[in-house]
């Protein structure tokens, strides 16, 4: 048969150490006290070791971080400046075409002005010369913008031209007073009624003309005059 069985309390160290001889029980109080400084002077120095090594660990890990974005951030600038150092001539160099382009594209508006101008001089002087009498057409349209004169309306002339109106057209000719003036070129004409003098040349209205041709190719500059 099994015997019961109970456990056993054993005695505390207090009691076990009152029954000790005095010196034994000296010597086992400052074994405990040795045992407890060692052990907190231990569990100190672990915990010292183990916050220094953790703290190394975070700061290497934060300085690591802060590293990496400063050196980011010095690298974009120092290649943002290496990029503007290389651009700047290159824009300098785009804006140097721009603006040979637009005097070039300047020059060329220009010269087509001229030429239309030219062109436009020659044509109305090979006109003029075979077909005279357009010049009392011209006479007519610039009375017809004067205030209608009591007196007889006088006309200038370039002589040649003159004569021969007075020859392909004599009716239409002996409405006015046709005076000869040698300083006026073959096209050019001037109107004098009531006091009042025009222009009613051709130049003077090509000059017109070639305004409106230079405002719309030419807007930014003034246009020429033939």
């Amino acid at each position: 048969m099994m015997k019961n069985l109970r456990p056993h309390r054993f005695p505390p160290l207090s009691q076990v150490g009152g029954s000790l001889p005095p010196a034994a029980s000296a010597q086992l109080q400052r074994s405990h006290a040795e045992a407890f400084q060692e052990g907190m002077e231990r569990g100190y120095r672990e915990g010292y070791d183990g916050g220094i090594e953790s703290g190394r660990r975070d700061g290497f890990d934060a300085g690591h971080a802060e590293g990496v974005r400063t050196g980011a951030e010095e690298g974009r600038r120092e290649a943002l400046a290496r990029f503007e150092a290389i651009a700047r001539p290159l824009d300098a160099a785009i804006g140097e075409v721009r603006q040979l382009q637009a005097e070039y594209q300047t020059a060329m508006r220009k010269e087509v002005v001229e030429l239309v101008a030219k062109v436009a001089r020659q044509v109305i002087r090979s006109e003029l010369a075979l077909q005279p009498v357009q010049m009392l057409a011209l006479v007519d349209e610039t009375l017809a913008t004067m205030p209608p004169a009591p007196e007889g309306v006088e006309v200038y002339l370039n002589p040649e031209e003159r004569e021969r109106i007075r020859e392909l057209a004599p009716d239409r000719a002996a409405r006015w007073t046709l005076i000869p003036d040698s300083r006026l070129e073959p096209g050019e004409c001037r109107v004098r009624a009531g006091g009042r003098e025009a222009d009613a040349g051709c130049r003077q209205r090509l000059a017109a003309c070639m305004e409106q041709v230079s405002a719309q190719l030419l807007p930014s500059t003034e246009g020429s005059g033939a």
